[in-house]
């Protein structure tokens, strides 16, 4: 098992748009192949107010690259990014693959 961390620095001012698009990610990101583990977004609470992290797992490289090439042709994802990308609210996406530790 392999897990897609994505690392998002945001706009503060359009957090409200970024929950937006995060909504709908867990059917896209599940219809394309992946399994969505979750979105966290920041707090007024502690911390940065402009980072969010989002966790997708994958049994393999091979799904992850499955599912790269359904996602970038899946209408509704695409859709869902060209309205993220609309509000501005995405200033930064780093990606990177973890893995679990056994327990």
């Amino acid at each position: 098992m392999i897990t897609l961390a994505i690392r998002y620095t945001l706009d503060p001012n359009e957090l409200a748009a970024f929950e937006t698009y995060v909504r709908a990610l867990p059917e896209q990101i599940e219809r394309c192949g992946g399994k969505f583990v979750g979105y966290y977004l920041p707090t007024k609470f502690a911390g940065p107010t402009d980072a969010a992290l989002g966790l997708i797992d994958f049994p393999d490289l091979a799904t992850y690259e499955r599912y790269r090439r359904d996602i970038a042709s899946d209408r509704d994802a695409a859709e869902n990014v060209q309205q993220a990308e609309a509000a501005g609210c995405i200033l930064k996406e780093d990606r990177a693959f973890l893995r679990r530790c056994p327990d």
